[in-house]
């Protein structure tokens, strides 16, 4: 017998997750990158590059509202699985 789900369907927070892991990289890249100057005694990098460090925040609140939203369809749908509550 055939499982419901398909394997390769993307389920609702999915997409901002993948989205969150690659901001997530891109910040620690820039992260290191900002930081390798204190370490290694040569002249810092420009002051954007400070800002391109908070990616990592916002790549992690954005995965973290993916995991969320696939909470929330998965609760909604346990619901619509299990039927209507039985009335008193």
């Amino acid at each position: 017998m055939r499982d419901k789900t398909q394997t390769n369907s993307a389920a609702p927070g999915d997409r901002l997750i993948r989205a969150g892991a690659i901001v997530f990289f891109v910040g620690t890249v820039a992260t290191l990158v900002t930081v390798a100057p204190l370490f290694l005694g040569t002249t810092p990098f420009p002051t954007y590059m400070f800002g391109l460090s908070m990616l990592m925040g916002v790549g992690f609140l954005t995965a973290g509202a993916g995991v969320f939203r696939s909470i929330a369809a998965g609760r909604r749908q346990a619901r619509a699985a299990s039927g209507p509550a039985p009335s008193r």
